[in-house]
Parts: C-alpha cells; structure tokens; sequence
C-alpha cells in the first residue's frame, strides 16, 4: 500500500526516505534513519520494531543484506512485509515478501532503493528510480520528491492517494528536513507546498541549530536573516 525511495546523497552523505501511499499518517510509522549511519523503510503491513532495530544493527556497522536477513528470520509475519535498507556505505537490501499485495517489488542500486506494494505496476519504481538517477543536478531534496513524483505520474498506489512524506539526516542524529501529510486528496502537491515553506525560514533555522561541533549553534539573527533569503533566492531561480 505505498511506495518509497531510501537513498545516500554522494555529494553530502546525507541519507533520506521519500514515501506515499493511499493510508494515513504513512510518515509516522514508514521512515527511518540518522546521520552517517544509514536509513530504511518498512511497509506493506508494517513492522515498526524493523525500524527500531534495524537502527540499532545500522548502528553496530551491519551491512544492509545482513540487516533484512536479521530482521525478516525473527518475523513469522515476513511474509506480509515489505522492508529495504541503506548502510553507512551505501550499500542496499531489500524484501518483498510473498504475501504482498500485487503489483509488489523492489529495485535495488548502489546508494539507492525503491520499493512498493499495491501499486499499478513495475513502472511506478521503475520511473522513480530513473528519474531519481537522472536528476543528480538537483539538491538531495528535491530529487527524492521529483523520484515520487515520477512513479506517481505511472499510477502510483492503485487504490489512490493519502499521504506522503520526506526526512533527511545530514550531519546530526534529528533529521534536518522533516515534512509530513498525513491526509490530503493530493499528497504529493501539498508535500511540495510544504517544502516550499520550508524555504521562507525554517531551513536556515536548521542550518543554524546546534551541532556536536558547534554545541551552541548559531544565535546571530543577521545570519539566518541572510540565510533565509538565501534560500528564498533558490527557490525562486527554481520556479522562474
């Protein structure tokens, strides 16, 4: 009943999960991650303890195969679930299992995953991979939701539409983008208007928060000033 796209941005090391799908609040339960060690989603009848400890296997340097074999030999519900994995280096694994509901699968790449269930077809992640490998122009953001965007234009979930959501782990354990819609007729538009937003100020009050590097972050006003119009700036140049 969803579809996602997990990824490791080369140029940043930034992980993120992009997600929709025709069920509510899919944000609160489907996407997991944390900086420089990796990220997953689990879906179809989701397990959120697949989220809780594949953090912590992620965390103790697991690899992503070894992960899904880990988390899917404790499941006797396996069957019915849908889980794929980034590691620390990249490296994905993915299962589908054979009680999910058709269309169901997933493709694997290295620093990049897509997989759904209940979709109209293989051309859903199948589009949402090419695009996502195709516009690595783009910030990490924005190629996550054009990847969505592109398997939803092939059909998407074949019962409709709902809710849909974003998070990205740059270089802190708290995500620095965290956008959800739990229940909208057009997810994915109002994910985007979301995003749009974001740019006005709270993504240079992000960059401003504190850091294991800098503890007391920045506190200088003129700065995320400067900073907020800076990413105004960007979106704009984008519309025009």
């Amino acid at each position: 009943m969803t579809w996602s796209i997990i990824a490791k941005d080369p140029e940043t090391g930034s992980f993120g999960v992009a997600v929709t799908t025709k069920f509510f609040a899919v944000g609160a339960l489907c996407p997991h991650g944390t900086a420089k060690i990796g990220a997953l989603a689990t879906q179809a009848l989701v397990n959120p303890l697949y989220g809780t400890d594949g953090m912590r296997l992620l965390a103790e340097g697991r690899s992503a195969e070894e992960i899904v074999a880990v988390l899917t030999a404790q499941d006797p519900g396996r069957e019915s679930r849908q889980l794929h994995v980034i590691d620390r280096d990249g490296r994905t694994a993915a299962h589908t299992g054979r009680e999910c509901v058709d269309w169901c699968g997933h493709l694997t790449d290295e620093g990049v995953s897509v997989a759904g269930n209940m979709l109209a077809g293989s051309m859903v992640i199948e589009a949402s991979l090419k695009t996502y490998k195709s516009r690595m122009d783009l910030p990490f953001a924005d190629r996550l939701l054009a990847a969505l965007d592109a398997g939803q234009a092939e059909g998407g979930d074949k019962r409709g539409r709902q809710s849909a959501a974003i998070k990205i782990w740059r270089d802190e354990p708290y995500p620095m983008l965290d956008l959800r819609v739990d229940d909208h007729p057009k997810p994915l538009e109002e994910l985007r208007r979301l995003y749009g937003v974001a740019h006005e100020r709270f993504l240079a009050f992000m960059d401003a928060m504190a850091t294991r590097a800098n503890p007391g972050g920045v506190t200088d006003r003129s700065w995320i000033d400067q900073r907020a119009r800076e990413y105004q700036e960007r979106l704009a140049a984008k519309a025009s």
